[in-house]
């Protein structure tokens, strides 16, 4: 009887069983060549921006026509990591990878005129900042850690984390990934991330063909993995399309293309 009532109060304490992943797989839509696909991508209504380490190509998403660009001194700006439209500016997370200690900053870019803005100062953090976007009031970003290159001593990609923080950049939350998204992230880390209609977290990785999505507790701990979406993409920043709240945009950065994606319903 004891064992019993002991194997109850076990099964209590460990709460309800969480349901494993689903799997699912996105629809391709179009692909755009882009010279500067190999960071990321970000968009607004009327353009496509192919993300590379210090420069930035605009592409008209209608046609697929370059119409502007930025280039920046790779001393100043080695390695831009994403960038997303925030109102009339395009945000974007910038480190100092592969170089240890790993330092970051959150670059801004006018908009309108394609230039630099200013730059936010991040410092050493809980890794090195690969992507950050505004949700509900406050910014939130992924700091990526790594086993080998770019790495620092005593973190691995099991300390990738997603950090919330205020408009002043000021530390209020952090949570850790599930073991099964670190398996598919290793050796390497997140790459980028993006809030859902739906109030999920679309993450990718580094190289996988894959966004994982995740439901984000309150006050931090760890995120629970809901779904993986197959994708036609390797790794490597995303964005949500403005133009439908289905479609989500990645990179094939072996071709050099920007893609767009019709992504399934997660229930």
């Amino acid at each position: 009887m004891v064992s019993w009532l002991a194997l109850l109060l076990a099964l209590a304490l460990a709460g309800p069983a969480r349901a494993a992943p689903v799997e699912l797989k996105a629809q391709l839509l179009r692909s755009y060549h882009a010279a500067e696909a190999n960071q990321g991508v970000a968009a607004d209504a009327r353009s496509l921006y192919a993300i590379d380490n210090s420069t930035i190509g605009r592409y008209d998403r209608g046609t697929g026509k370059r119409t502007g660009g930025w280039s920046g001194d790779p001393k100043v700006f080695p390695h831009l990591n994403s960038c997303a439209v925030v109102g009339a500016e395009l945000v974007c997370a910038s480190s100092n990878y592969p170089a240890t200690p790993m330092n970051s900053t959150v670059e801004v870019f006018d908009l309108g005129k394609l230039t630099h803005s200013r730059s936010i100062p991040l410092g050493h953090q809980v890794g090195s900042l690969t992507w950050a976007v505004r949700q509900g009031g406050f910014w939130w970003a992924g700091f990526a850690n790594y086993d080998g290159k770019g790495g620092e001593p005593g973190r691995d990609h099991r300390f990738t984390a997603l950090v919330k923080f205020d408009d002043d950049w000021k530390r209020l939350a952090e949570w850790r990934f599930p073991a099964s998204v670190l398996d598919r992230f290793a050796p390497m880390s997140a790459s980028g991330g993006v809030w859902g209609d739906d109030g999920l977290l679309y993450v990718s990785g580094h190289d996988e063909p894959a966004v994982f999505v995740l439901r984000v507790p309150a006050g931090g701990g760890m995120l629970e993995h809901v779904a993986t979406i197959a994708a036609p993409i390797e790794g490597q920043a995303i964005a949500r399309d403005p133009a439908a709240p289905d479609r989500l945009l990645g990179i094939n950065r072996e071709k050099r293309l920007l893609v767009s994606l019709r992504l399934p319903k997660v229930k």
